[in-house]
């Protein structure tokens, strides 16, 4: 489903990734730990092309995003990208607008999701993520646990094949953090894969079917730390 192979990434002088390679099959989550500046959020970065590698190969879906340090090019990019959903750390969500707006907005401005198709997706979307009495509520009117399912919603919507998420935990209340991993289980049992950053190792272990370690650039399997 997603096979990452010699991936390297420098800033300056400075090598951030170091010949890293992985594979997720379909429906599997793997997660990646690591202490910060260890190269995990690049890693992610240059998975969505919201970074470029300098070299390495990055195949989603039989499709290559990048090849020998070459992303796709634009008209390509966007039909790749359509399969990787990415939740941000921070939620990123539009605070003038309400939920359900929040996740009719991208299949409409990027993909030219006609409103009412794009309605009804987002409706069956918060139905399954226990969020229907919440659509017409805006975000600041949320918990953090809400918060972060509206995000996942947000990208859900899109029918990713791949889900990233950037320390899906790291904004909420630690006795929420089982509710987060209940839902990404519940993706991955639906055939979504999944590749998730993060420092919270309880949860790591809770969720992840592959867990490795990013030190230095470096990818190692299982737990270092």
């Amino acid at each position: 489903m997603l096979t990452v192979s010699g991936l390297r990434k420098s800033f300056g002088k400075n090598e951030v990734l170091k010949g890293v390679d992985l594979h997720i099959e379909e429906g599997e989550i793997v997660v990646i730990v690591g202490p910060s500046g260890g190269g995990k959020t690049t890693f992610l970065r240059c998975v969505n092309a919201l970074e470029k590698a300098d070299k390495g190969n990055i195949e989603i879906n039989g499709k290559f995003l990048c090849k020998d340090g070459v992303y796709a090019e634009k008209s390509k990019l966007k039909d790749i990208r359509k399969d990787i959903g990415l939740v941000f750390q921070n939620f990123n969500l539009f605070p003038h607008m309400s939920v359900l707006e929040n996740l009719i907005e991208a299949p409409q401005r990027v993909f030219n999701v006609p409103k009412e198709e794009a309605k009804k997706k987002a409706i069956e979307t918060l139905g399954f993520l226990g969020l229907e009495s919440k659509a017409d509520n805006y975000p600041f009117e949320l918990s953090g646990g809400q918060k972060q399912r509206v995000a996942i919603g947000r990208a859900l919507v899109l029918e990713p094949k791949l889900m990233c998420f950037d320390e899906p935990t790291s904004a909420l209340d630690p006795s929420l953090t089982g509710e987060v991993s209940k839902v990404i289980k519940s993706l991955s049992g639906k055939g979504m894969s999944m590749l998730i950053i993060t420092h919270d190792m309880d949860f790591a272990k809770n969720t992840a079917d592959r867990i490795y370690s990013m030190e230095n650039g470096k990818l190692r399997k299982g737990l270092i730390f």
